[in-house]
């Protein structure tokens, strides 16, 4: 199964290490520091189109991408969690 982060892309559900919102997170200076050494090491994808809400952090094949997403993350955790949804990207 996968998840739609926007802006046509979507990671495998597996791969996903977390889902935060963006400005409840971004008040913390370690995760501040951790997208910000994530931006410098290239790790950062911008698939908000705008400015945005959350990020999802997912790991595939050993490598790790920070996806910035212009969905909120409750919109994202309950696509997570809602079967009809699911079966659309199965």
């Amino acid at each position: 199964m996968y998840l739609y982060l926007g802006q046509n892309v979507v990671v495998p559900k597996k791969s996903v290490i977390g889902v935060f919102d963006l400005d409840n997170t971004s008040s913390s200076r370690i995760t501040r520091d951790f997208l910000k050494k994530a931006e410098q090491a290239g790790q950062v994808t911008d698939v908000s189109g705008s400015l945005p809400k959350a990020f999802v952090i997912t790991e595939i094949r050993g490598k790790q991408t920070v996806y910035l997403c212009q969905l909120n993350a409750s919109t994202l955790l309950k696509r997570w969690e809602n079967r009809n949804y699911n079966e659309i990207f199965e």
